[in-house]
């Protein structure tokens, strides 16, 4: 049986290697849940271009 591995995550969200991985003091799991509590940059920047013409024209 497989097991997640950090580093592999950060690269499947788009992120520089050593992002979270690299802290100093962050256990697997720790680092596992701070990458899974995160926002996938790709889709921060889709959302933001999306909402963004709509609250602009409401404001």
């Amino acid at each position: 049986m497989g097991r997640l591995n950090p580093p592999f995550v950060e690269w499947l969200m788009g992120l520089a290697p050593g992002h979270v991985t690299a802290v100093p003091g962050l256990s697997r799991s720790a680092q596992l849940k701070a990458l899974g509590n995160g926002v996938v940059p790709q889709q921060a920047a889709a959302a933001l271009r999306f909402l963004a013409p709509t609250a602009l024209a409401a404001a």
